[in-house]
């Protein structure tokens, strides 16, 4: 029978299924990065619910929701916070001031519109939990994920992400606009939240996710499936050896953090369908989210419009389950 964490973690997705229509896999994405602990990358054109999605999952658990708005002219301090002088009792004395990435949830829209300062700070944060400011180092919270967003038309003004950051993200997700039956479906649920002011959710508790991290920690795969996800790694780095079509695709593979994240996410994918044990439709459920943001195209890829997507279904035909 299902736990009670999990049970917990399903009423969580189910709520912010039907406050985010038509995204099903923004939604279970989002609840596998949270129980692995990671970051996730939306790239999606405006107005296809990644706010709502992360100020749905907020309110659910109770967790605090910090929006960092990302432009050119943004400054480090802007994201991480800084030391002012403060006068205590006639004494003037540095006192930190924590910025916005200190709350447990993190929005950084339009992450690409930041100079490299500020992807340098943020960088930190996402990969050891922690902010230094002025030679200090401050903990973030123990439920910390940053959710980025990126526009992937609009291109002015923004700075690509360096390769180093995007290794950082554990998943990348491709958020396409909803079909006729979502958008018809929002529009009368934005009509009822006018009427009701706003819906009503059930809270749980954060508990809940770190118990279920406990559990997903202590599963173990078999030797086949391990060596499966390797396997899949290994062909973005040795793509010869698997097709002389991947090796025309492909420029650069994937880093062993790509292999990490599979272990990892294919797991929780497991313990959210109720099951102890990791199959390689597990593997395979992760591979594009966890793959799409680590693959560097050759130039004849991009010119032929092959997308990484592209590549990952033709890994996924040429490798073999042990």
């Amino acid at each position: 029978m299902p736990s009670e964490n999990l049970n917990a973690v399903k009423s969580m997705m189910e709520q912010m299924a039907r406050s985010v229509i038509g995204q099903e896999e923004v939604v279970r994405t989002l609840a596998l990065a949270l129980l692995c602990n990671g970051n996730v990358l939306l790239e999606g054109l405006p107005g296809t619910a990644k706010t709502r999605s992360i100020k749905t999952l907020s309110r659910v658990l109770q967790a605090s929701l910090g929006r960092i708005q990302f432009t050119p002219d943004l400054l480090p301090s802007d994201v991480t916070g800084n030391e002012v002088y403060q006068d205590n009792q006639g004494v003037s004395e540095l006192i930190f001031q924590e910025g916005p990435i200190f709350n447990e949830l993190i929005l950084a829209d339009e992450i690409n519109r930041a100079p490299a300062k500020v992807q340098a700070a943020l960088l930190e944060a996402m990969e050891e939990r922690q902010v230094t400011v002025a030679g200090k180092t401050y903990p973030l919270p123990p439920l910390f994920m940053v959710l980025a967003t990126q526009n992937p038309i609009e291109q002015e003004g923004t700075y690509p992400l360096p390769e180093a950051q995007m290794d950082r993200f554990l998943m990348k997700i491709s958020v396409d606009y909803p079909d006729n039956a979502a958008e018809l479906s929002i529009v009368r649920m934005l009509q009822a939240e006018e009427a009701a002011q706003q819906e009503q959710l059930t809270m749980i508790s954060q508990d809940h996710i770190f118990a279920g991290r406990e559990v997903i920690g202590k599963m173990t795969l078999s030797a086949p499936v391990e060596q499966y996800i390797v396997d899949l790694v290994m062909a973005t780095r040795q793509a010869a050896d698997y097709s002389k079509q991947l090796a025309t695709w492909i420029d650069t593979g994937s880093s062993p953090r790509a292999t990490i994240a599979l272990h990892r996410t294919s797991r929780a994918s497991a313990w959210l369908d109720g099951r102890d044990h990791v199959t390689p439709e597990d593997v395979r459920s992760v591979l594009h989210a966890i793959m799409r943001h680590r693959l560097i195209l050759s130039y004849d890829a991009l010119a032929d419009r092959v997308s990484p997507d592209d590549v990952i279904d033709e890994i996924i035909t040429q490798v073999a389950v042990g």
